[in-house]
């Protein structure tokens, strides 16, 4: 998981970025770093749940705004059908998941900066522990950070007779809006778009002094199954997508996987003045086998951008509770990260 530390560190070095870059933004931790330094920023990121949670950062509304459109919502009729199954009778309260289908069906039409709050609020309380007091998370027992399958999760449910209780979904959408806004830094301007990065690069005007971010790992093909029940909060369908349609992880081999990183470069570079910075932090996982420094030193030279590599260091293995492997029982041995630091001396044509 990517550690706001990193950017943090990237902009104090370089005071002179006047806008900030994440061409896999992910959930928005360089933007908000950017946001709290007082930088405009613009993060892309080809999964819906990420760049829903990633706009969040970006936005600059009260508590008692997202609490009051909740309340509006919630105050009308009734809508949508709500999905059948046993996961969905297991999972959630009748009451709540009435609620639930009601916010979903309500903010796919909504398109305003209290909406992107308000669903990004609820893709945080959507699952996760039962607490002992006041609830925090609208489900029953099940991970904060992944949502169970289905057959899982009814299983464990099931063996331990644990029903779901009521959640009053306006109650947890107030304290969790106020935890989160009461205190948020003015925003600074920017933007996140859901797509391709070469293709979303290539459409834009801005231009960047300073680019940081943190590619997926080669591999990794799991986040938009192990993010199916946020998927379906946005207007997904009501179980596990297995695909990675468009992920840049899922390419055939470790040459394509280079390959693709390449493309983004470049096309950062194209958005990039004279002597941008350029700064990625990458790693691998244990299963794929792979030298994550020779992949991404690779990449940058495949790019064939101008980008002039100035230092590559070790940035250690991430904090063991850090770790998202760490959700799933025995995560393995964590291979060490690095980041990687370029200077844009050459502009591509």
């Amino acid at each position: 998981m990517f550690p706001l530390d990193f950017p943090l560190q990237q902009l104090a070095a370089h005071p002179e970025a006047t806008r900030v870059l994440d061409p896999f933004c992910g959930r928005g931790t360089t933007l908000y770093a950017a946001r709290l330094v007082g930088l405009p920023s613009v993060g892309i990121d080809i999964n819906p749940v990420a760049a829903s949670i990633a706009q969040a950062k970006l936005i600059q509304v009260t508590p008692g705004a997202v609490v009051r459109l909740a309340r509006q919502i919630l105050g009308g009729a009734m809508q949508g059908k709500a999905p059948e199954g046993d996961f969905w009778q297991w999972c959630f309260e009748r009451e709540t998941l009435r609620e639930l289908v009601t916010l979903r069906e309500s903010l796919l039409e909504m398109t305003t900066p209290t909406a992107a709050m308000l669903r990004a609020v609820m893709l945080g309380i959507l699952h996760g522990p039962r607490n002992k007091n006041l609830p925090s998370y609208l489900s029953n027992q099940m991970p904060r950070t992944y949502a169970s399958k289905p057959a899982y999760a009814v299983k464990f449910w099931a063996q331990r007779d644990m029903q779901p209780v009521r959640v009053p979904t306006l109650e947890v959408i107030e304290r969790r809006a106020k935890r989160l806004l009461d205190a948020a830094p003015l925003a600074q301007g920017g933007k996140v778009y859901l797509g391709d990065s070469v293709e979303t690069l290539d459409g834009l005007r801005q231009k960047f002094d300073l680019v940081v971010t943190s590619p997926p790992y080669y591999g990794m093909r799991t986040y938009v199954s192990d993010q199916w029940l946020r998927s379906w909060f946005l207007g997904g369908p009501p179980e596990v997508p297995y695909g990675s349609h468009g992920q840049i992880a899922r390419q055939p081999n470790q040459e394509a996987f280079i390959q693709a990183l390449a493309e983004v470069w470049a096309a950062a570079a194209r958005r990039c003045n004279q002597g941008a910075r350029l700064a990625i932090r990458f790693g691998a996982l244990p299963s794929a086998r792979t030298d994550p420094e020779q992949m991404l030193l690779a990449s940058v030279r495949e790019s064939k951008a101008g980008w002039a590599v100035k230092e590559v260091r070790q940035a250690g293995t991430p904090v063991k509770r850090k770790r998202q492997a760490e959700q799933f029982g025995k995560a393995g041995n964590a291979i060490e990260e690095i980041d990687l630091i370029a200077e844009l001396i050459g502009l591509p044509r």
